[in-house]
């Protein structure tokens, strides 16, 4: 870890170090003092940002589908709650001797034997058909 001590006086700034080390050192951690490094200059003056308007148009049009997306996550998991409960019903019937299937294309599917997101990818795949 690194702890950077900065003050108006180098005075202020020792005694917080050896204050800090005595510290460190009760919890039983060594300390090193070291000097910061110099800050880093780029060489060109930032006081003259510009927002590039391609990058502000392309972010504002990626609100509507990541809102979007969410909303589509959030109906995902609704959905998911539902068939997690069908199937636990359809376990439950089988317990009883009675078998819940689905139709779907031609095929019957045993329901207790689906995983959730395999009985929404059904469903799917029917609303898409029709």
């Amino acid at each position: 870890m690194i702890i950077q001590l900065s003050g108006p006086s180098d005075q202020g700034v020792h005694e917080a170090t050896r204050s800090l080390q005595a510290l460190t050192q009760a919890w039983g951690h060594a300390t090193d003092s070291a000097s910061p490094p110099p800050p880093a200059s780029s060489g060109r003056d930032d006081s003259d940002k510009v927002i590039d308007p391609v990058s502000a148009a392309t972010l504002i049009l990626s609100v509507p589908s990541a809102a979007l997306a969410v909303l589509d996550l959030a109906d995902r998991i609704r959905k998911r709650k539902r068939a997690t409960e069908v199937i636990d019903h359809a376990r439950q019937l089988a317990k009883q001797q009675v078998t819940a299937t689905l139709v779907h294309q031609q095929q019957a599917i045993e329901l207790s034997s689906l995983t959730p997101d395999q009985l929404l990818d059904l469903i799917a795949d029917e609303e898409k058909a029709n």
